[in-house]
């Protein structure tokens, strides 16, 4: 069973000891435990502002995708033009998303961020100059959005780092939660957003907001304390400083409670990751965790390594079974390539039939974060990924036997919101469980499956489709993504037993 803490019992919905003779209603308290947990959002200025930053930047991102693909259609009308702004931005984010991590572990992430964002804004600028200047080719747009698909696969993995320096580790899973809400928000509501601008005030006005937008995370990031890799000390005490400050009470002495607390609140898991950061900074300028301008001089002198991430990664099979997991997934048991054909023929629908089976995923996504509340009491955080994954995957089949479009779509929202359980949990496994200096390679692949893993899936569901039929594809593959998680559930025991109390790359 997934276990919980007990002492939450006698705690408040905040987290903290409910003071006596406060009125909680039994109501009151279910909702608190059941809704989204926004402790990291309340406690936490640097953590707050870079939420809301990056929930508005990617609200403005989705607005730019819509414009792109209505712009690059107007100039071209062909569907297929359109399907190659999707390429642009595919290959980048691959081929980019592992060095971008690798240089996040070396170089000041603050920095990093900046820099990387501030060259987003200026292509969202340029977009706006080619739609202004009335250029009518779509060779500028497609060199923009790859370019910009660089700046992104840079930031993420830096971004991503960031944030077990800025909260303690019980937090994370709240934290994860939280960033799935953004992405749910920006899914839903940036690409509507983008029509209506387009078609308002053209396509300039889209890419204009985004502007303004990335401002929001550009401020975020530039009140955020320098983020050298190894370096826990620094976010550590600034998270417990910040949450001391939220409760009312002293700020911890640096180190108390001993190594294993210390290396905890860092979001550092075990002797042999801690082994691993010395092991990383071993001839970099000083000893791995040590701040100021002997660690950034030492951060100068690394080179990025994406192979010495990917020795990393090939040592610590919890991690590793982590991107197993969100394989299973995304390759066997991704139907989405299919809803045009499933629309006609299991539902006799049309466009509008396909809009609903590809929207119903996100909306129980966004409903999976929205009542994430119990995810941050669930310690058996390994067994929780499978269990999720698993549950994608029958959701999945089921709904490939249904013909029922509304209850086809409660499945592929069920399935929606399996999926976010997974990716909390899976993302704070990798937050807690790696050394400081590896977050950011561990970021980057990352980035590369979820972004690759269903595209991957789209080529096996349409090929299984063709050769057999949708049914075979949808339910064949729900249930191979079964059979396959079971099966790494057998294998990889350790991965079963991971505690986040405890965390074991």
């Amino acid at each position: 069973m997934l276990n919980s803490e007990e002492g939450q019992r006698a705690e408040g919905a905040d987290g903290r000891a409910a003071r006596p003779g406060t009125p909680r209603t039994a109501t009151a308290e279910r909702r608190s435990r059941l809704l989204a947990d926004i402790r990291p959002l309340r406690e936490h200025p640097d953590f707050r502002r870079l939420w809301f930053g990056n929930t508005v930047s990617y609200v403005g991102q989705q607005m730019t995708s819509m414009a792109v693909a209505l712009q690059v259609y107007a100039l071209t009308g062909s569907s297929f033009h359109v399907g190659l702004v999707g390429l642009c931005t595919l290959v980048p984010l691959v081929a980019f998303g592992l060095y971008g991590g690798a240089v996040a572990d070396v170089v000041d992430r603050r920095r990093l961020g900046l820099v990387t964002a501030t060259g987003a804004l200026l292509l969202s600028a340029a977009l706006a100059a080619v739609s202004i200047a009335h250029i009518r080719v779509v060779a500028p747009l497609y060199a923009i959005v790859a370019l910009q698909a660089v700046c992104f696969a840079m930031n993420s993995p830096a971004r991503s780092s960031m944030i077990p320096r800025l909260l303690p580790a019980e937090q994370l899973p709240a934290a994860n939660a939280l960033a799935s809400l953004a992405g749910g928000v920006g899914q839903m509501a940036g690409p509507m957003l983008g029509g209506v601008f387009v078609g308002f005030w053209g396509y300039q006005a889209a890419y204009l907001v985004d502007v303004a937008a990335f401002t929001a995370s550009l401020y975020a990031m530039w009140r955020l304390p320098a983020m050298l890799p190894g370096d826990v000390s620094g976010g550590a005490a600034r998270a417990a400083g910040e949450r001391a400050a939220a409760d009312g009470s002293r700020p911890a002495q640096a180190g108390a409670g001993g190594p294993a607390r210390a290396d905890a609140a860092a979001g550092v898991g075990g002797s042999a990751d801690r082994r691993a950061r010395v092991e990383t900074a071993a001839g970099d300028g000083g000893p791995a965790g040590a701040g100021g301008p002997a660690a950034e001089a030492g951060a100068e002198r690394r080179r990025p390594s994406v192979a010495a991430g990917l020795r990393y990664l090939a040592g610590r099979p919890n991690l590793r079974t982590t991107f197993v997991s969100d394989l299973a997934a995304m390759v066997l048991a991704q139907p989405r390539v299919l809803f045009p054909a499933i629309a006609g023929l299991w539902y006799g629908g049309d466009s509008r039939t396909v809009g609903l089976l590809a929207a119903a995923p996100a909306a129980g996504a966004l409903l999976g974060s929205v009542f994430s509340g119990w995810l941050g009491r669930v310690h058996r955080q390994g067994l929780a990924v499978l269990v999720a994954v698993a549950s994608w995957g029958l959701a999945v089949a089921v709904f490939g036997l249904t013909r029922d479009l509304p209850l086809g779509l409660f499945f592929l929202a069920l399935a929606g919101c399996a999926d976010t359980v997974s990716m909390v949990f899976r993302n704070t496994m990798l937050q807690a469980a790696a050394p400081d200096d590896m977050r950011g390679r561990l970021q980057g692949v990352f980035l590369v499956v979820v972004v690759g893993g269903p595209r991957l899936g789209d080529f096996l569901a349409g090929s299984v489709c063709d050769l057999f039929s949708p049914t075979a594809a949808v339910v064949g593959g729900g249930l191979a993504c079964v059979a396959a998680i079971t099966l790494v559930g057998l294998l990889q025991r350790g991965f079963v037993r991971y505690d986040a109390r405890n965390p074991v790359a």
